[in-house]
C-alpha cells in the first residue's frame, strides 16, 4: 500500500541553544584557497510561519484588571427539574402520592402543578402539589394526581423526572405561599505571571554573521543576535497564548503548589493567607464545567445531532466556531461531501456554470445542522513541536460559541458585555502588565549595570476568563 515516505521525517531538533552558536559567524579566513563556495546569503524559511499565536485574537478581547482574583457570576436556570424523584411507599391506585427528590431541598410550592415522567417507562402523571415539605422532610413533596386511577402498580417503585408547569388554586383562596430567590453561579480565575529573557554579550553584538537572517515579524539583517532576540519575542508571544489555553490550577498538596505559592496570596475561594498556584485555562474550564466529547472524532451527522441536542440543553447559541486539527477538519469535509448525491461516485462540478475546468474545492468552511457551525484549522493542534501527533491527552478540537455575555465588571462598576472568551491582564494607573519588555546591562544601548551584555526581559500577568463554559465543547 502506498504511503508517505519517511526519508525526511519530522525534524524536532530545536534550533535554539543556551550558548552562542559559532557556526553563524565567518571563521574561515584562508584566502589562499582558489576554490570559493557559491553561497546563498539569505536564510531559507523551510518551516514557514512557525508562530502559533492567533487563536485568542480571533475569539476574544483583552481587558484590564487590578486584582489577584477575578470573579464573575453566571445566571442559573430559570426553571427547576428533578431527575431522580422516587415515590415514598405508595400503594397502587393511590391518588395522592408523596415523592422524595433525594438530598437537596425541594423548591416546589403548594398549589403548583407538576409533570412527572417515568424515567424507565412510558407512563407519566400530572398533579397539583398539596404539601412541600411533606411530613416535615424538606426533600419531599406531595402531589394530588389529576387522573382517577392514581399511580399504577408498576410505578410505585420507579424513578421519575419532575418539573413545574404552572399552578391552580380554588376560588376565594389566599395567594401563593413562599417565593423563590434567584441563585447565581460564581466562578473565578487567578492571573499568572509569565516571563522570558534573551541575553547576548557585547562582543557578540559587534560580530557580523555571514547569513542574512529573517523572522516572521519581518526583521532582517546579518546580525544574528537580532534574529535570536526576535525569535525569543515570538516564542514568548506563543507562550502567552498557550498558557491561557493549557493552564491548570495546582491541586492541594501538589509540589507545584508548594513551589509557586507565597503565603500571602489568595486562593480560588478568595481567602487571604492560603496558597494558590496555576490558572484555569481553556481546556481545564471546558473539561470542568463544559461538554466533553470522548468517543473519537465525530464524523457522522448522527454525531453532530448528539452535539446539537446537548447544546439545546445549554445556552442554545445560534453560531459556533470549530477550531480543529487537520484530521478532524478532513473528517467534517468528508461527512459533508457524502451528503452530495455525487459524493460516493465522484466529484460534482461547480455550482454555477458546471464547467469541468473550474477548480474544485474539496473543503467546507461552514454548515448548518440545527445551529450554524464555522470551522477553521487551529495551528496549535497541528504543530509537530506542540500538540500535533500527541496520543496521551490529545485534543482534536474545541467548539467556541460566538457572541457576548452580560457580566458585572468590578473595574467599571457596572454591567458590561464581554466575549465568552477573553483575557484579563493586570493594570492600574501606575503599572500596566499586559506586555512589558525592557533592557538591562551595559550593551545595546542599555546602561543599567556593569554586565557586559544586553538582557531583554519580557513579562506579562494575565488570566483567561471562560464565561458560560457550559456552551463550549472539547473533542478528545
Amino acid at each position: 500500500m502506498a504511503g508517505t515516505l519517511s526519508a525526511a521525517g519530522v525534524n524536532l531538533t530545536p534550533s535554539s541553544q543556551k550558548v552562542a552558536i559559532p557556526d553563524n559567524y565567518i571563521t574561515n579566513f584562508d584566502f589562499l584557497n582558489q576554490f570559493l563556495p557559491d553561497t546563498y546569503e539569505q536564510e531559507f524559511e523551510r518551516y514557514g510561519n512557525r508562530s502559533i499565536a492567533s487563536f485568542l485574537r480571533m475569539v476574544g478581547a483583552e481587558l484590564p484588571t487590578n486584582s489577584d482574583l477575578i470573579k464573575w457570576a453566571e445566571q442559573g436556570r430559570l426553571h427547576t427539574k428533578y431527575t431522580a424523584v422516587t415515590p415514598v411507599s405508595p400503594t397502587a391506585g393511590d391518588g395522592t402520592v408523596t415523592f422524595d427528590i433525594g438530598t437537596a431541598t425541594c423548591v416546589f410550592r403548594v398549589g403548583q402543578t407538576v409533570f412527572l415522567s417515568n424515567n424507565g417507562g412510558a407512563t407519566s402523571y400530572k398533579g397539583v402539589v398539596t404539601a412541600c415539605p411533606a411530613g416535615g422532610d424538606a426533600t419531599r413533596f406531595t402531589v394530588a394526581l389529576y387522573n382517577a386511577s392514581g399511580i399504577a402498580a408498576g410505578d410505585t417503585s420507579a424513578t421519575f423526572t419532575a418539573f413545574v408547569y404552572g399552578s391552580e388554586f380554588q376560588k376565594g383562596t389566599t395567594g401563593m405561599v413562599g417565593s423563590l430567590e434567584a441563585q447565581d453561579s460564581f466562578f473565578d480565575v487567578k492571573p499568572i505571571i509569565i516571563k522570558d529573557k534573551y541575553t547576548v554579550s557585547g562582543s557578540d553584538m559587534a560580530q557580523i554573521g555571514w547569513v542574512e537572517v529573517t523572522t516572521e515579524n519581518g526583521a532582517t539583517g546579518y546580525l544574528w543576535y537580532m534574529k535570536s532576540e526576535h525569535e525569543t519575542r515570538l516564542r514568548y508571544e506563543d507562550y502567552l497564548e498557550m498558557s491561557m489555553v493549557e493552564g491548570t490550577p495546582a491541586q492541594t498538596s501538589s509540589a507545584a503548589l508548594a513551589y509557586l505559592s507565597p503565603s500571602t496570596s489568595q486562593n480560588y475561594a478568595g481567602a487571604v493567607g492560603t496558597t494558590a498556584a496555576g490558572t484555569k485555562g481553556l481546556f481545564y474550564e471546558i473539561e470542568d464545567r463544559g461538554n466533553v466529547w470522548s468517543g473519537g472524532i465525530p464524523s457522522a451527522l448522527s454525531d453532530f445531532d448528539t452535539i446539537v441536542q446537548r447544546l439545546d440543553k445549554q445556552g442554545a447559541i445560534a453560531e459556533n466556531t470549530l477550531f480543529l486539527n487537520r484530521q478532524f477538519s478532513f473528517d467534517i469535509d468528508d461527512m459533508l461531501a457524502a451528503q452530495n448525491s455525487y459524493g460516493a461516485g465522484g466529484s460534482s462540478y461547480g455550482l454555477f456554470d458546471n464547467d469541468e475546468q473550474m477548480a474544485l474545492n474539496l473543503g467546507f468552511t461552514s454548515f448548518r445542522r440545527g445551529y450554524d457551525f464555522y470551522k477553521t484549522d487551529w495551528k496549535y493542534l497541528n504543530d509537530a513541536t506542540l500538540r500535533g501527533g500527541l496520543v496521551g491527552g490529545a485534543v482534536n478540537g474545541v467548539l467556541v460559541p460566538a457572541g457576548t455575555m452580560n457580566v458585572y465588571d468590578q473595574v467599571l462598576g457596572k454591567n458590561a458585555k464581554r466575549p465568552f472568551l477573553h483575557v484579563r491582564y493586570r493594570a492600574s494607573e501606575a503599572e500596566n502588565r499586559r506586555y512589558k519588555t525592557w533592557m538591562t546591562g551595559s550593551a545595546g544601548g542599555a546602561q543599567t549595570s556593569d554586565l557586559d551584555a544586553m538582557e531583554v526581559n519580557f513579562l506579562s500577568e494575565r488570566a483567561l476568563c471562560t464565561l458560560g463554559a457550559n456552551n463550549f465543547f472539547i473533542f478528545k
